[in-house]
Parts: C-alpha cells; sequence; structure tokens
C-alpha cells in the first residue's frame, strides 16, 4: 500500500497527543479564545487558522473568535499576541516568516520569539509554488529564468510581503539560477493574487494554500514547487530540483503559540486539543485540500524547530544582505 507523506503524517499524529488532567479539563476556558492571525483574510495562514479551530470548536463546544492583524511580514499581530495577557485567552497562529526569518531580518523586531511567547505546538507545512497568470507567455521554469537573462531586472515576481518565506524563496532562487528579479513586496496574499492573475506582475510566489484554487479554475499557472519531492494536491508540476536546480528545498510551516508564561497546564491542553483535531480525517482532508500537510508536535519539539530555522533562515538572509528596519 502506498501512502502519501500527508497520510503518514496524521497517522503520526495518535502518538503525540498528550493527557491533560480531568480536573483541569473542566476548568478551561470559559470564555471565547481570540486566535490572532498576523495576516489578511483568505491567506493560506488565516485559512489554516480557521479549518483547525473550527474542528476543534466543533469537538469541545469552545469558542475561537479570529482576529485578523496584518502588517510588517506578520510581526504586528505576533507582537500583539506576544504582549497579551498570560491567561490562555490569547493564541497566534505563527509562522516560518515571522518566527525564524524576522529576527535576523528586522534590527528592531518588536518581540523574541523564544522568550516572548510558548510554542503549543505545530499544525501543518506547505510547500511554496512559482504561479504565472494563465496568459503569460512563461510554459515552464525554464522559460523563466530564460527572459530573466535576457532582460535582467526586469522580470518582476509578488510575494506576500517583505522577509516572507515567499520571498526568501525568491531570492534563493534567483541566486541559485544565476538571474535578478525585480520585487514586489504586497501587505499580504489577496491583493498579490489579484494583480498577478490580471497580469500587473509577471509571477509569484506563495505557499500552496493560498492559490491553489485559483490553479485550480485555471487563473494561474504553476511552474514549479519549491519543496524536494512533488506535491499530492499538483502532481504534475515539477519540483525546482527536477527543473535543474538540484537541492533545492523551502516550505514553510505554521504553529500556535502563547504569550509567555501562559501556565503550563493550558498549553498542554490547547496543544492535546490540537493534536487531537489534526488527527481526524475529516480536517485532514480539508487541509490536504488547500494545500497544506498537517503537522503535530509536542511545545519542546516546537521549539525546538523554531531554533533549528532561525539558524538556516537566519544564514539566507545574511547571505542575500537584505535588511528591513
Amino acid at each position: 500500500m502506498n501512502l502519501t507523506r500527508r497520510t503518514l503524517m496524521a497517522l503520526g499524529a495518535a502518538v503525540l497527543v498528550p493527557a491533560a488532567p480531568a480536573a483541569f479539563a473542566q476548568a478551561y476556558p470559559t470564555k471565547a479564545i481570540r486566535v490572532v492571525v498576523p495576516f489578511p483574510p483568505g491567506g493560506g495562514t488565516d485559512i489554516i487558522a480557521r479549518e483547525v479551530t473550527q474542528k476543534v470548536a466543533s469537538s469541545t463546544g469552545w469558542t475561537f473568535v479570529i482576529d485578523n492583524k496584518p502588517g510588517a511580514g506578520g510581526n504586528l499581530g505576533v507582537d500583539n499576541a506576544a504582549k497579551s495577557p498570560a491567561d490562555g485567552y490569547t493564541i497566534v497562529l505563527g509562522q516560518t516568516s515571522n518566527l525564524a526569518i524576522n529576527p535576523t531580518l528586522y534590527s528592531k523586531l518588536p518581540y523574541n520569539p523564544q522568550t516572548d511567547l510558548a510554542p503549543i505546538g505545530l499544525v501543518a507545512s506547505a510547500p511554496l509554488v512559482i504561479v504565472v497568470p494563465v496568459s503569460s507567455p512563461f510554459k515552464t521554469l525554464g522559460d523563466l529564468v530564460a527572459a530573466a537573462k535576457a532582460k535582467p531586472g526586469q522580470v518582476n515576481f509578488a510575494s506576500p510581503g517583505n522577509g516572507t518565506v515567499a520571498h526568501l524563496t525568491g531570492e534563493q532562487f534567483q541566486k541559485a539560477a544565476g538571474i535578478g528579479f525585480q520585487h514586489v513586496p504586497y501587505k499580504g496574499a489577496n491583493q498579490a493574487l489579484n494583480d498577478v492573475i490580471g497580469g500587473q506582475v509577471q509571477l509569484y510566489v506563495s505557499s500552496v494554500p493560498s492559490v491553489l484554487q485559483q490553479i485550480r479554475t485555471g487563473k494561474l499557472r504553476p511552474l514549479a514547487v519549491t519543496s524536494d519531492k512533488r506535491v499530492d494536491d499538483l502532481p504534475q508540476v515539477p519540483t525546482v530540483g527536477e527543473s535543474g536546480y538540484k537541492g533545492f528545498d523551502a516550505i514553510t510551516w505554521f504553529g500556535f503559540l502563547a504569550p509567555a508564561k501562559t501556565p503550563k497546564d493550558i498549553v498542554t491542553r490547547l496543544n492535546a486539543e490540537f493534536n487531537k483535531a489534526l488527527q481526524q480525517p475529516d480536517l485532514v482532508k480539508k487541509l490536504g485540500e488547500e494545500g497544506a500537510d498537517p503537522m503535530t508536535s509536542t511545545p519542546e519539539q516546537f521549539a525546538q524547530r523554531i531554533r533549528t530555522d532561525l539558524a538556516l533562515w537566519g544564514k539566507t538572509v545574511k547571505d542575500i544582505g537584505l535588511k528591513l528596519d
């Protein structure tokens, strides 16, 4: 029997669910939990936050309220959550960009992801995809590279914002291919999507969940995915590595965090419920349809992932020579 990567991760979730004390289970929560999404509605982060919390709400009766707080590459929303009361009633869905990239990218980041936040658990990962409008003359990644070499700096690419994984992945690809694009940063996915579909920008680098529907409806043409393996939801789309750039691998991950000093039993309870939800076939299917792979972890494993990727992406930022203030 052939098992997909998504199926294996979903099956593995069963061993990661910690038990919560029965007495505490009855005491928390007593009111709605605010979920800060540090990007606008409609993007990949927003979709994942809503799908996962809705599943937990349906199984527990808890109430979650999504609070979109976009700006500064996710910094404003994460900072808002980090400075909220550490009582379990504010959490944030962070991702690679605002937890592992921005600390190096910004010289005056208002929060420290390792000391100001308490990791709850990873919930999903997603590869990125390079897309162009369906009207674009670029049919393959090779076409795109040839155009960029013929007219250096005249091919533009959009990303959801400066310092996002999509932005840095685009920079990494330019370095690998020996070409130069003109970067056009947006404040989230929606306007970027509208402009690339309308042809105002020539290509877009984004997480698969943000653009999967537009690919399926024929509005966007995918040229390559940035993961080291093909994506289940886009099986005909080659990887960047298959397109001539061996070893290229870039994904983004998503995870919930609470303000630092949130009681450990609350963090444990939240982790248990998120992991439990991520075992459910309907949520696995729903996330898969959006182009995301379910992930689970303990809070400690999530903290280690942040530490590891801070070093990894920090090196990329320094290699590129990028700095934002």
